[in-house]
């Protein structure tokens, strides 16, 4: 009967297969280092789902909505609020990293950085962004699915078979990656063997003060800023996370965002949010409200620079922060590419050598804060934003985010009495 529940407990598989990982990476660590493919096969089915479940969602949600004038306000506040959170997360890592100086002390990198005139910031800037995009997929699969969707819903009764269809290839995509995930606990395993195994109990000191800064830049963050901005909505940050524990284990221990997808969508829809909004802010939010992924890349930068020595003034800052907007919007949650949006904020400034990079790789694998603050600053979003538009059931987020309490027994309240 324990074992039966076990096995419909997906938080509890995942656990038990991070605690066999861990033990294997303690007891045989050369062993625990080869079953890194577990993990890494895993991610690939997972990333290569992401463009076409990015597409029917965007286009499902995008043809879903009502007239030409609701679909315009939408786009504007889910705009609004992207850029709002990305400005605040990268201000955040860049401040965190400031204060708590985690790079001063270690060794410095040898090259020495390039400094560069406005003109040839601005031509680096074009041309580094300009190859960083052409290799992102998922910027032009949104786009095309923002157009097919924009079409499809002005095309009105004309579309609506097409329509539906799309619904049923949602319903579909969403079935086939919950089969995927039913391997989630065997990648964790991997995942957590190959981690404890080839890193060990510790780093560079250097590297373990810039770990520590970068979950603790995520911490604030979630506090402070999506904290507050709960406040706003009417409810407590700490109760929608407790309600979507089950997804953030899952990402966790596995490091693909988009698995936690299906779980969430249900999860929001149940809490009272419009089905449409969920489907386009979760879908669009996975590449352009990545707060994690963003107060990690301002981080990591800072930390750098103090590396190599170098003191950033305050319009370098400002810069710093401009940049690292443009480039975060290359980004996607496939694991990694908050490893790729540090390197093309780095080309683009120059201001710190790239062979830098090298020494952040020994701990990418440990930095789950990064997808963690993703799926918290995405969920949050879809409740927010649906409040913002009125779509948002504020009886079903209450029934969904309060637990229930048992009835008390008769005899404990005659015993009160």
């Amino acid at each position: 009967m324990i074992l039966a529940k076990l096995a419909r407990n997906d938080t509890a598989l995942i656990l038990i297969a991070i605690a066999l990982g861990i033990s294997l990476g303690i007891v045989q660590p050369e062993l625990a280092t080869r079953m890194k493919p577990l993990s890494d096969a895993f991610l690939g089915v997972i990333g290569h789902a992401v463009p076409l479940v990015m597409f029917v969602l965007v286009a499902s949600a995008v043809a879903g909505f009502g007239e030409r004038g609701q679909r315009t306000r939408c786009a504007g506040r889910v705009v609004a609020y992207f850029f709002l959170m990305a400005v605040l997360s990268l201000i955040t890592g860049a401040v965190v990293a400031m204060l708590l100086v985690p790079g001063v002390g270690g060794d410095a990198l040898a090259a020495s950085p390039v400094v560069q005139s406005n003109n040839e910031l601005t031509a680096a800037i074009a041309t580094s962004l300009a190859q960083f995009f052409s290799h992102t997929l998922i910027l032009p699969v949104l786009f095309a699915a923002l157009v097919f969707g924009l079409g499809l819903g002005y095309a009105g009764d004309a579309g609506e078979p097409l329509r539906r269809r799309l619904d049923v290839l949602v319903e579909w995509l969403l079935r086939a990656l919950r089969l995927v995930l039913r391997f989630a606990p065997l990648a964790a395993f991997g995942a957590m063997a190959y981690t404890v195994g080839r890193y060990g109990p510790a780093s560079a000191w250097p590297l373990l003060k810039f770990v520590g800064t970068v979950y603790l830049a995520a911490l604030v963050f979630v506090v402070l800023v999506l904290g507050v901005a709960a406040r706003c909505v009417g409810f407590g940050l700490f109760r929608l996370i407790a309600y979507i524990k089950a997804e953030l284990c899952l990402v966790a221990f596995t490091g693909a965002s988009v698995a936690a997808v299906p779980g969430l969508i249900e999860k929001l829809e149940r809490a009272g949010c419009g089905k449409q909004l969920v489907r386009l802010v979760l879908s669009t939010g996975y590449t352009f409200n990545l707060t994690g992924s963003n107060l990690y890349v301002t981080c990591a930068f800072v930390f750098l620079a103090q590396l190599a020595g170098v003191t950033l003034d305050g319009t370098q800052l400002l810069m710093l922060l401009l940049v690292s907007l443009l480039t975060s919007l290359g980004s996607t949650s496939a694991a990694g590419s908050a490893f790729l949006t540090l390197t093309a904020t780095l080309g683009v400034l120059n201001w710190v050598p790239l062979e830098g990079l090298g020494i952040l790789l020994g701990v990418e694998r440990l930095m789950k804060c990064r997808s963690l603050t993703n799926v918290i600053g995405n969920s949050l979003a879809c409740v927010a934003i649906s409040a913002w538009s009125g779509a948002l059931d504020r009886k079903a987020l209450r029934e969904a985010l309060v637990p229930h309490r048992q009835p008390t027994l008769p005899g404990a309240v005659a015993g009160k009495r």
